[in-house]
């Protein structure tokens, strides 16, 4: 049996990330991400939509109290 090992881009890596920060990852995916990436491209990708999640959230609470 033989199984295609999926290629890890910079695409499924955002994707996974952002999927991981709303909680839609399925399993296969998770799965996929573990055999075939490597941490520290996972890591950085959430680090960096963490913060920008973030900066998003900060600005949007800031423009309201701003405008009252």
């Amino acid at each position: 049996m033989s199984e295609k090992k999926s290629k890890v881009t910079v695409f499924t890596i955002l994707r996974s990330a952002l999927s991981g920060l709303v909680g839609i990852q399925n399993k296969e995916n998770l799965e996929s991400d573990f055999e075939s990436g490597r941490f520290w491209h996972f890591f950085i990708a959430g680090a960096i939509v963490t913060a920008l999640f973030m900066g998003v959230v900060w600005f949007a609470v800031s423009t309201m109290l701003a405008q009252s």
